[in-house]
């Protein structure tokens, strides 16, 4: 079997499976976890042979025409390019995705939903496997919608919950706000170059024999970056990402680590050139990289949620990617796509466990409770590596592909190539910078919370004895939490007091995640269980080592550790990844090494100090200590959201008002009045219709008396 044939199976096989897996969820629930990841498997092993076969060599091609548009020059078609890059990238979507589908069937195996999600994760594997080895636009932006219908159906997988109504409603929205000017982008660029056929654009306008060039390069980009900020959440469109948080976990997985935010650096990567073909336009995204870098930074050492600090990291590693392509090195944007593949999905499966152990995702109820983490040594372990890799610790590989970025940025500032802006590489190696320390400060508070809790909580001291006829002073109550938001699939908390403290949703605490229904349902049961770390601080018990829910399914630790093995290792292939990716060292520089480890030296070193200060005065979080006045609005994502609304969605929403005002009072009042008028002219009519002969032939006399009179005046 050919190569090409063997690349068209890797995403039809998904496709099929989502299919068959949908028609047999209930006529035949037992075939539904064998249809869910057999095909995903299936696909994985087949990315992985058609990498080998490819093995970076000169790109495979293979296309035939689907339909035509009008034009003979501008056919769709269903095209595939196998190139280093496209090869590598499907091999980590069908590993992180058959991860998912197998961790989803232990953390999901009691969901009623469960085909249903099964089949969609399928078909979301399925897009971004077209995705990636699309060699024409067209089909590449099938599979680019395909995966935001389908997110918008796993983010709201809990629709009983309002917070999961109105992420996934979110998510769709913000998307397609940035796919409008996306599409416009496509069509324009087909027309410039006369085709949608990607490697014919990149050899025409990378070829000195073509002598191409594009009209409006500096528009084409814009409108393609707006597509790429919403897809891969860049700002000013990364709002939707931490909210999409309502979905299950393994969801959260699969779109951070390797399809849908992924999609859009992917996208500009394969289409370098139309960007490098517009200094303005790199410029752009380097600021775009920097502002979304440092930001979601913040943001992140705020967040009491670990789903959402991990959701923010996503955004600023997201950035990292971007700002590798504005200094035209697609090889080190890859390299930390891949690899942060790897170490996020590993994040993330492991908070899932984290969850389902504790039955909250609150950093702070965890560390009260005396850092649930410890109490399953698989996560304890597998998220200290993935922690490492995001900070980029050496050896692990988030420290070898952030250096290829920081690397890339140095030189192009130091010494730009012809046509890309030294202005580039400076703000992105500045935002970087800057970023790897305060990367190193939230992983660090993140471990601490998780890990290390019960360092938070010392025993209580004997009171003083009161002094003779002095009233005793009650015992200061232990520090409790109420519920502050939720995240669709789980109770969200933070200290009592804080900031968006409130009372908890009933609707959507109806629905938390699978950890948090089962040890509910746990401590109903069992008198003497406490179903969570944040109801261990409501009871004063602590959930200890049969609290919770401990029993975790094999299979969930199981692809902790498949996952933990790249997240360290990987990054120690610096040196064979240039043949696959076209050329250029991706290997550690010295200046930028010592930087930035210095920087994530000291961010983590400040961070725990912030900690061990923040205990010796019975607290548990550093986050206020580290941000100061910045806290607050880090929080909420510096109120982006709230502008927003004033913005945009405010007018939108009293423009809808007003057009309902004049279509039901205006417009409608002309209907409404027609109808009226007829049915009073109904009535008057019938009113005349007496039935009594005598009356209509009075009536023709008078009439007939009247014309004659009338006859006759007017003739005199």
């Amino acid at each position: 079997m050919s190569t090409t044939t063997l690349a068209v199976l890797v995403p039809l096989l998904p496709a099929l499976g989502a299919v068959a897996g949908l028609a047999a969820g209930r006529r035949a629930p037992g075939f539904v976890r064998p249809l869910a990841v057999l095909p995903t498997l299936t696909a994985a092993v087949l990315a992985v042979v058609v990498a080998v076969r490819q093995g970076g060599r000169a790109p495979l091609t293979a296309a035939t025409e689907l339909t035509p548009t009008g034009n003979a020059a501008l056919p769709v078609e269903l095209a595939l390019q196998l190139d280093g890059t496209a090869v590598l990238v499907a091999v980590l979507v069908g590993t992180v995705a058959t991860c998912v589908q197998l961790y989803s069937t232990g953390y999901l195996r009691d969901d009623p939903r469960y085909a249903s999600y099964a089949a969609l994760v399928s078909l979301f594997t399925a897009a971004m496997l077209l995705v990636v080895y699309s060699d024409d636009l067209i089909v590449l932006l099938v599979g680019w919608e395909v995966m935001g219908i389908c997110s918008y159906f796993l983010v709201g997988h809990y629709w009983e919950t309002s917070a999961a109504r109105a992420a996934s409603l979110k998510a769709f929205l913000v998307t397609k706000l940035g796919d409008v000017p996306f599409l416009i982008g496509i069509l324009a660029l087909g027309s410039e170059a006369g085709t949608f056929r990607i490697s014919t654009i990149v050899t025409r306008l990378t070829s000195s024999l073509a002598d191409f060039q594009l009209d409006h390069p500096t528009v084409i980009a814009l409108l393609l970056l707006a597509g790429v900020a919403g897809k891969s959440a860049q700002f000013p469109l990364h709002t939707w990402l931490p909210d999409a948080m309502a979905g299950p976990t393994a969801v959260s997985a699969l779109i951070h680590a390797a399809t849908m935010v992924a999609a859009g650096v992917y996208f500009v990567a394969r289409l370098l050139p139309v960007f490098t073909a517009s200094a303005a336009a790199l410029v752009v995204l380097a600021l775009l990289a920097a502002v979304t870098m440092a930001g979601s930074a913040l943001a992140a050492l705020a967040q009491d949620d670990i789903k959402r600090v991990l959701a923010y990291s996503t955004i600023g590693q997201l950035g990292y990617l971007a700002g590798a392509l504005a200094v035209d090195n697609r090889g080190a944007a890859i390299f930390h796509l891949l690899s942060h593949g790897a170490f996020k999905a590993l994040l993330f499966l492991a908070a899932g466990v984290l969850i389902h152990a504790a039955g909250t995702g609150s950093l702070t109820a965890m560390a009260r409770a005396g850092g649930t983490a410890r109490r399953v040594p698989d996560v304890y372990w597998t998220l200290t590596i993935g922690l490492l890799a995001l900070a980029a610790v050496p050896p692990f590989s988030g420290f070898f592909s952030k250096e290829a970025v920081l690397g890339a940025a140095e030189h192009t500032a130091l010494d730009p190539a012809a046509g890309i802006p030294a202005a580039a590489g400076w703000i992105v190696l500045v935002a970087g910078l800057l970023t790897a320390a305060l990367t190193a400060a939230y992983a660090t508070r993140l471990w601490l919370l998780a890990c290390r809790g019960e360092a938070a909580v010392p025993p209580a001291a004997a009171p003083a004895p009161a002094p003779a006829g002095a009233a005793a002073e009650p015992a200061p109550e232990p520090a409790r939490t109420s519920a502050a938001r939720t995240g669709g699939s789980h109770a969200v908390t933070a200290p009592a007091g804080s900031l968006d403290a409130g009372t908890p949703d009933t609707e959507d605490a109806a629905a938390p995640e699978p950890g948090a229904t089962e040890a509910v349902a746990l401590a109903a049961a069992d008198g003497t269980t406490v179903p969570s770390a944040e109801a261990a601080l409501d009871t004063g018990r602590d959930p200890g080592p049969e609290r919770g829910h401990p029993h975790q399914p094999p299979v969930m630790t199981l692809v902790l550790w498949v996952l933990a093995v790249p997240s360290l290792a990987f990054g120690l292939f610096y040196d064979w990844l240039p043949h696959w990716l076209g050329g250029g060292s991706l290997g550690p520089t010295l200046v930028t090494s010592v930087l930035a480890t210095g920087a994530a030296a000291a961010g983590a070193a400040v961070t725990w100090a912030a900690w061990r200060h923040a205990v010796t005065y019975g607290s548990v979080d550093p986050g206020p200590a580290l941000l100061g006045r910045l806290h607050r609005g880090a929080v909420d994502g510096f109120r982006v959201d709230a502008l927003y609304q004033r913005a945009f969605v405010t007018p939108v929403q009293g423009a809808a008002r007003l057009v309902r005002f004049l279509d039901r009072e205006v417009v409608d009042a002309y209907v409404r009045g027609a109808g009226t008028a007829t049915g009073w002219l109904g009535r008057a009519v019938r009113l005349a219709q007496t039935g009594n002969v005598q009356t209509y032939l009075s009536a023709l006399l008078a009439a007939s008396v009247v014309l004659v009179l009338a006859v006759v005046l007017a003739g005199a």
